[in-house]
């Protein structure tokens, strides 16, 4: 059997891929396009919906609290698969809280339920990249993030997606109530895969588990170059997050209706960008992860462009179906890149921690840049919003020869 076929066939990482999709469907119904439809059709001002990535809060800060679920186990479950499992109830249930509520009357209760929703979430989130970093070999990093991100975007795809479509038929509680039901596909998933070993170790002292992953992070590769990897990781796509905060208000105005955006946009977008993880984790085995960084960023970065086309062209069908294969293609090439960088940056033994910090880092202009994109697009018009995205997805590239040099193959 060859080694590329090996990978594939391997437990591992299609495990990746189911855990993928539970940490991908949440993430959706706080600040995705099924919420945006639904406050837009309320009435809710677009300044409001940009706002709206603030309840994104605990993604960012969820370092805080990755310690604890580094250092301690739930009874006959296990440290990884233990909290794995408390975080999924959780979501279940917050996410039949959030459909309970009415974006006009009660915005700031369905605010509250979301930020809750996105507690439960990035939790799972930390204990899914720790369990993966743990349960992939080093030969599996590239294809297993693939998998992840791959299984990441078919949760998007059913809450945006699916959840636009059935909100044509059915109300938005309902729509609601079956993203929990789906939720116990990660349930199972979890319940019967093993627990990783711990081969490097576990924390002993909540003073292990809090200081010393950031000790080791900065001390391994000194404080300017781990410092460089931060703003790296928050600059390389936050032009693409910008651009993409407000789509489904984009899409609307242009005049597409909800089953357009539902069928073209998420559906056929979400396995463009399938395709397009799948296509960079394979680009990765000869590439290797830095030499991809480049190829992929350079990609994802051009096609932010495609949005000013597209608004010059309005309601075509067609060039509404080529802007989101590309986009979403070179999105899912660059993404899968990204994520496997940030798993090549941390330590075994504190890897719940560590990949919390770094995927905090990249939140930060998910929720706080990505709030501000309601008022610079109302201050410069569509055409204008997307060329400012472009521009600001540029230092992130630049970055990369210090960070990533290209003839290095890691």
């Amino acid at each position: 059997m060859s080694p590329v076929l090996k990978i594939l066939l391997a437990r591992r990482v299609w495990v990746a891929g189911l855990m993928g999709f539970t940490c991908g469907l949440p993430l959706a119904l706080t600040t995705g396009s099924l919420l945006q439809a639904w406050m837009t059709e309320e009435g809710v001002d677009i300044t409001v919906i940009g706002l709206w990535a603030l309840v994104g809060l605990p993604y960012t800060i969820k370092f805080l609290w990755s310690p604890f679920l580094d250092r301690y186990s739930i009874p006959f479950f296990g440290r990884r698969k233990g909290w794995i499992l408390i975080s999924q109830l959780g979501l279940m249930a917050t996410t039949m809280l959030v459909g309970c509520q009415n974006p006009k009357q009660d915005p700031w209760f369905l605010a509250l339920s979301c930020v809750f929703l996105a507690f439960f979430s990035a939790s799972q989130d930390i204990v899914v990249d720790a369990y993966r970093r743990e349960d992939l070999a080093e030969e599996e990093l590239g294809l297993g993030s693939a998998f992840y991100i791959g299984g990441y975007r078919l949760g998007l795809l059913l809450a945006n997606g699916g959840g636009l479509i059935l909100a044509e038929f059915l109300p938005y509680r309902s729509v609601f109530f079956i993203m929990a039901a789906c939720m116990l596909i990660g349930v199972i998933t979890t319940l019967l895969t093993p627990e990783p070993q711990a081969t490097h170790g576990v924390p002993r002292t909540l003073r292990e588990a809090v200081i010393d992953p950031f000790i080791e992070f900065f001390s391994r590769r000194g404080v300017a170059i781990a410092g460089g990897i931060l703003i790296f990781i928050v600059m390389y796509k936050i032009g693409d997050q910008m651009a993409l905060q407000l789509t489904t208000p984009f899409y609307l105005q242009l005049g597409f209706s909800k089953l357009e955006i539902g069928v073209i946009v998420k559906t056929l977008g979400i396995w463009a960008t399938i395709g397009g993880t799948f296509l960079g984790g394979m680009f990765m085995l000869k590439l290797g992860i830095n030499r991809s960084l480049w190829v992929f960023g350079v990609l994802q970065s051009i096609c932010i462009l495609a949005f000013i086309a597209l608004g010059e062209i309005g309601h075509s069908i067609a060039a509404l179906t080529a802007v989101i294969a590309f986009e979403n293609l070179s999105m899912g090439m660059g993404t899968a890149a990204y994520s496997a960088y940030m798993l090549s940056q941390t330590n075994k033994k504190f890897t719940a921690t560590q990949y919390a910090l770094l995927s905090s880092v990249m939140a930060i202009p998910r929720v706080f840049a990505t709030s501000t994109t309601g008022y610079i697009q109302r201050s410069v018009g569509w055409p204008w919003f997307y060329a400012i995205c472009t521009l600001i997805a540029i230092p992130g590239l630049i970055m990369l020869v210090k960070i990533a040099p290209w003839p290095k193959k890691t």
